[in-house]
């Protein structure tokens, strides 16, 4: 449900814990993409939902040998001090070859506690 009160902001200036978990998965560093998740995150890619770290990790591990891809990224709004949406665009070999991502961000303490990744 896209939210109208979200405003845009600069990529550059999304919190440090989302940099770093998008910088990590883009150099498939799953250790360190870890790290800036709550030990009892979620993330929801592809409609699956994976719970904990050890779901997370896996997830992970499995989306970085999947397929080749670049991936840029293109835009970042902020709904509240705990919401940020980042948008990617993605080319590669994946079925339809380009889209566009968007990366939903619930922040906890400074670690993301939900990832929603949806068209």
């Amino acid at each position: 449900m896209p939210n109208h009160h979200a405003r845009t902001i600069d990529p550059h200036t999304l919190p440090e814990t989302i940099t770093r978990y998008l910088t990590a998965h883009q150099a498939h560093d799953t250790a360190t993409a870890l790290t800036a998740f709550t030990s009892d995150a979620t993330v929801t890619d592809d409609g699956t939902t994976y719970e904990g770290t050890t779901a997370i990790e896996q997830w992970l591990n499995r989306s970085a040998t999947e397929y080749t891809y670049t991936t840029e990224l293109t835009a970042a709004q902020q709904t509240d001090p705990t919401h940020y949406t980042a948008t990617h665009h993605l080319e590669g070999n994946f079925p339809g070859g380009t889209v566009d991502l968007h990366y939903r961000f619930t922040l906890r303490n400074d670690l993301i506690e939900h990832l929603v990744i949806e068209p």
